[in-house]
């Protein structure tokens, strides 16, 4: 048993020792900020947590657990209690600036935040869901110039052939596109998910609970829940207006791509065509050259002995050759060129007056009566 226990607290030892370490800067109401490193298994001691809890497996997610809310933003993981917050992870990531000089004063109440007279947990929530919306707007704001520019660079139908190196930056910058709409989705998701379940709504409340201040005035009237809602509605709302602008970037790249296209062919149809016509060039001197190659053969005859005989061949040959030439570019206009619409001639619908319409019902009517009349007698 003795060598079982020393087994047993090595072990833990063990485990402790190789545990990740956090490092934390603590928020409190007042904006006060403190700043300490601590290990997993003693963070979530303290928060009265399980490990699982401050696994962080999802970019991203919002999830309630013993009265803490666990909030993560892809690099960004924060726990949220009703006394303070925590920003874990908090070096290497840029976030000092905004931390320090924005999260601060915003939870103390100085910034721009609308819950500052709700409980603490609804300005921490909204504090990092302003930061990640307007880090998103930030991106979109980056890529939206730099599209629209390079777009209006390969659309212009005078140029012959596409800049690779434009290619290049749009593929970057759709690729760019493609992560933010991606972003936005699961941030649309993720905020979706609590709406639309009540109790999580409830229980991100979580003054509401633990303050018996707070319980009074949810049951007088001020609907924490709602509040909570309308708070998340907002930013989904946010992140809707955003995902619709990309969406309208992705759209204009799509239609560029396929003006981009249109002017590529056409151009390529251009040279084709001019090399058909080269070509049908080449086959009427060709086709006229046999009269020349006929009196280039060493045959005799009395034809060669004629001066005029010379010019008059050579004339026939570049007349032939020209005729002809003229008649396949006939061909080849008629055939290449689209048909014309046909003529549709417009048709004057005529309305029928009013009193040739009550003659046409009246006469119906009568014969409808005779024919009545008719089939009783019959009968």
């Amino acid at each position: 048993k003795f060598y079982q226990g020393a087994t047993t607290e090595a072990t833990q030892a063990t485990l402790a020792s190789v545990s990740p370490v956090f490092a934390v800067m603590k928020f409190d109401k007042e904006g006060n900020t403190t700043y300490f490193e601590k290990k997993k298994t003693e963070l979530y001691q303290e928060l009265g947590l399980q490990a699982r809890d401050l696994r962080f497996q999802h970019l991203m997610s919002i999830a309630t657990r013993n009265n803490r809310i666990i909030l993560r933003m892809e690099f960004l993981k924060a726990v949220i209690t009703p006394e303070f917050l925590l920003i874990l992870d908090y070096r290497h990531l840029n976030l000092e600036h905004w931390l320090v000089n924005e999260l601060a004063s915003q939870l103390a109440g100085e910034g721009q935040l609308v819950t500052y007279s709700l409980p603490f947990e609804f300005r921490a929530i909204e504090a990092i869901l302003q930061y990640w919306i307007g880090k998103l707007q930030g991106r979109l704001n980056t890529l939206q110039p730099q599209i629209l520019e390079t777009l209006e660079a390969l659309v212009d139908p005078k140029l012959l052939s596409v800049d690779r190196s434009k290619l290049h930056i749009l593929l970057q910058n759709g690729k760019s596109l493609s992560e933010l709409e991606t972003d936005l989705k699961v941030f649309k998701e993720t905020v979706l998910e609590i709406l639309d379940e009540e109790e999580l709504i409830e229980e991100l409340c979580l003054s509401k609970w633990t303050d018996p201040q707070v319980f009074e005035e949810s049951t007088s009237g001020i609907d924490h829940a709602e509040e909570m809602e309308l708070l998340l509605e907002n930013y989904y709302r946010q992140a809707e207006d955003l995902a619709n602008e990309a969406r309208e970037l992705r759209v204009l790249i799509d239609d560029s791509e396929s003006i981009i296209f249109i002017n590529l062919d056409s151009h390529r149809n251009v040279m084709m065509r001019l090399n058909l016509q080269l070509t049908m060039g080449t086959f009427s001197l060709s086709l006229f050259g046999l009269i020349g190659v006929a009196f280039g053969m060493n045959l005799e005859s009395s034809l060669e002995e004629d001066p005029r005989m010379f010019w008059l061949v050579t004339g026939i040959m570049f007349l032939g050759s020209g005729l002809i030439w003229r008649r396949l570019l006939s061909f080849l206009g008629r055939h290449l060129e689209p048909p014309l619409p046909p003529h549709v001639p417009a048709v004057l619908k005529k309305s029928q007056p009013a009193a040739a319409r009550v003659e046409i019902k009246n006469n119906l009517k009568a014969e409808t009566s005779g024919l009545s009349k008719s089939t009783l007698t019959n009968q």
